[in-house]
């Protein structure tokens, strides 16, 4: 059985990777007449940052900052993966593939991205890696390397060319 590909999970931290790996994610939802759902992950900050602020604030305080700028944060992504989606189509004339939702999640991106594609009807997971330091070339990223040892789902990790 070939499988189709309707819907492919998009997992973004907005970097020129990424970004590179949004045009293989667009050409396959093209030529399967298939929908793209694009994820960004935000890291949450980490406890003892939340312990340091929270005694010179106050819990109280730290909370309504946190969400106020969290809504700040989400709203401003949303609308740099809006811009980005347009000027993809736009490059891509006649383009009929869909970006079917944005979502922008608070969280470990590991955890976040694994838990999504799971949840819903995803075929395919496509992704950004990145190798780190003098080994880069034969190193993946470490959330890509460890969404692909946990995820259900065929991922494709795309690399930026030479």
């Amino acid at each position: 059985m070939i499988p189709e590909i309707n819907t492919i999970l998009y997992p973004t931290d907005l970097s020129e990777t990424s970004n590179h790996a949004f045009s293989y994610a667009a050409s396959l939802a093209n030529r399967y007449d298939g929908s793209i759902v694009i994820l960004h992950v935000l890291k949450d900050v980490t406890h003892s940052s939340e312990d340091l602020v929270t005694n010179v604030i106050g819990e109280k305080k730290w909370k309504e900052v946190l969400d106020r700028n969290k809504m700040a944060v989400v709203e401003n992504i949303r609308k740099r993966l809006e811009d980005f989606c347009e000027q993809t189509r736009s490059e891509m004339s006649g383009c009929p593939f869909l970006v079917k939702n944005i979502k922008v999640e608070i969280g470990n991106p590991v955890d976040k991205i694994v838990a999504e594609a799971a949840k819903d009807d995803y075929d395919m997971v496509i992704m950004g890696a990145r190798g780190h330091g003098a080994i880069a070339g034969t190193v993946i990223g470490s959330v890509s390397r460890r969404v692909v040892r946990r995820c259900k789902k065929p991922v494709l990790l795309v690399r930026l060319p030479d």
